[in-house]
Formats: structure tokens, sequence, C-alpha cells
């Protein structure tokens, strides 16, 4: 990407170098993202029935779930166990892992919600030819029926089904009989416990999912800052679509570990659409990285403070 950019390379350390005073506001942008995903992973732990888990203890297995989810393959295959881990001694295991499994659900479903209003974005900001129009409907209807599948899961559970998908997979299949056959129950009280959230707590729902779509609203506020440093010719709005159109994009390829490339590709191809060179789109893909793997050290750094003993925590168990 460098040598397609003709990116002279005094030139992109020179840029990387005039976002430095930024860095400390990018590192402060994410405290408060990850503040708020915090609290809507609180929320639906909270479900006023003696579940009290404290919300810093919650803020450091959301910093350090996430920064697991980057460095691992497979993203979800690393954050969520370490999350369903340190929450069982509070609440149990079921209920452990109905919340994370409700939390991660919320988190996509925001992304969803984000993609779909970025769409809407772009119509109303933008002239749409008949190429643009196509596309646009494809990633419309690939949005709307997701979210279709997201509310039949919060409205009904999604562990059953997603072990009798498993039963149709060759390698998995075996597997997931036996686990079934072994834990029928369990996975009955998680689905139960998932789709009392949308039922009988609504407020707590929309509350939790408009949180976590404010987060991808803020987490665009990092991508604004970093181009103005290198453009003016760059508007708020333009930045909402450039993040939708990479975090779409890297979403499509979760399995690898981080995105690499693809984050950096989508930023340059985003960058280009929308009337920019696609090299600011490299600068700014290098120095989120360079964000994203301060907290990955933070996050790796949480797991080992704060932990608290066995005989401590024993009192918090169901």
């Amino acid at each position: 990407m460098l040598f397609t950019f003709k990116i002279k390379f005094d030139e992109l350390l020179a840029n990387i170098e005039r976002a430095g005073f930024l860095f400390p506001i990018v590192i402060l942008i994410w405290v408060f993202i990850y503040m708020i995903n915090a609290i809507s992973w609180h929320m639906i732990i909270h479900d006023h029935k003696d579940n009290h888990v404290p919300y810093l203890k919650v803020y450091k297995y959301t910093i350090t779930g996430f920064a697991l989810n980057y460095a691992t393959p497979f993203g979800f295959m690393g954050g969520e166990p370490y999350r369903i881990m340190e929450l069982t001694p509070y609440v149990g295991i079921s209920k452990a892992t109905s919340s994370v499994i409700l939390y991660i659900m919320m988190h996509i479903f925001a992304h969803f919600c984000f993609w779909s209003a970025s769409i809407l974005l772009f119509i109303v900001v933008h002239p749409v030819n008949m190429a643009q129009g196509i596309m646009l409907t494809f990633a419309g209807v690939f949005c709307l029926f997701f979210m279709y599948l997201f509310m039949q899961g919060y409205k009904y559970g999604m562990a059953v089904r997603t072990i009798r998908l498993c039963q149709k997979i060759p390698f998995l299949k075996k597997w997931a009989i036996r686990f079934s056959e072994e834990k029928n129950e369990t996975l009955e009280l998680i689905d139960s416990q998932i789709a009392e959230l949308h039922k009988q707590r609504k407020k707590t729902f929309y509350t939790s999912l408009f949180l976590e779509f404010t987060t991808r609203i803020i987490g665009c506020v990092e991508v604004f800052l970093i181009l103005r440093i290198l453009t003016p010719d760059v508007q708020f709005f333009d930045c909402i679509l450039i993040m939708a159109f990479t975090s779409l994009l890297s979403n499509l390829f979760f399995f690898l570990p981080m995105q690499l490339g693809i984050r950096e590709g989508g930023f340059a191809i985003a960058t280009g659409g929308l009337a920019l060179t696609g090299a600011y789109g490299m600068y700014l893909g290098i120095i989120t990285r360079v964000r994203e793997l301060i907290w990955i050290g933070i996050g790796m750094l949480l797991m080992k403070i704060g932990n608290k003993n066995k005989t401590d925590i024993n009192k918090y168990y169901k």
C-alpha cells in the first residue's frame, strides 16, 4: 500500500509526528468509549436480583476483553471466554454466560444499526449514482436481515439454536450433540435469561443499545481529529461514513487477528471514495494502530491488577 499510494517515507513520518500532540486526546477518547461500553454491559448484568458486580470490575473486564479480541484470531474467541470466567464467581456460570452473550449481541446489533444509519446518511449528504444505489441497497438488505435475526434471538434466545446449528456442521456435529445432551438445562436457562432482557426489561434493552450506538459516533471523533491534522477538507459526516465502511469491511474478516491490512485498506478505500487521497487512509490506519496497541497493552496489564483471592470472592457466589 505504501508503494501504491507513492507515499514518501519522510512525509509519512512527518505526518505521524504531527499527530503526536493528539495522542493523549485519542487515548482519552477511548477511556470514555470503554466507560460507556462498561455501563451498557453493567446494565445487562444488573437485573435487580441481588446480582451485584462492582462497576469498576466490569470496566476492567471490558477493556481486557476487547484487548484479547483485538489480539486473537476469530475475535470473540479470546475476550468472551475471559469475561465469562471473571464474571462467574459473582453471578454463577449461567448468568455470566447469558450476560456476556447478551452484551456481545448488543455490541454487534449496534454495529448493524450504525451501518444502516450510515447508509441513510450517505443518501442524504452525497448524490447517489446507479452503481452506488445498487451497492447501498444490497448493504441495506444485508443489515436489515441480520437485525431481524438478532431480534429473533432476543425474543427466543440463541444458545439452543446455536448448538443445533453446530450439530449440522461436520467437524462440530459430535461435540455439539454431546454438549447438548450434557448441558441442555443450562442452555435453556441461558436462553430464558436472554429472552428476559427484551421481554421484561425493555428500558434496559433500548438504553444499552443507545449507549452502544453512541460509542460508534464517539469513535468517529478520533477519525475526524486525525484527518483534520492532514487536511481541512473533511467534515464530521464524512468521518462517520469512513468509519462505517471500514468497520463493515473489518468485521467481514473477523477471523484475522487485529484485521491486519483489512482496516488500513478500508480506510484507504473510504477516504478515496470521498474525494480524499487514499494516502490519508494510510496515515489514519497507522495512527489508529498505535492507539490500539497501547490499549492492548493496558488490557493485558489489567489482567494482573486488582484481582481478588478466592476467600474474598466466595461471598458473591449464588
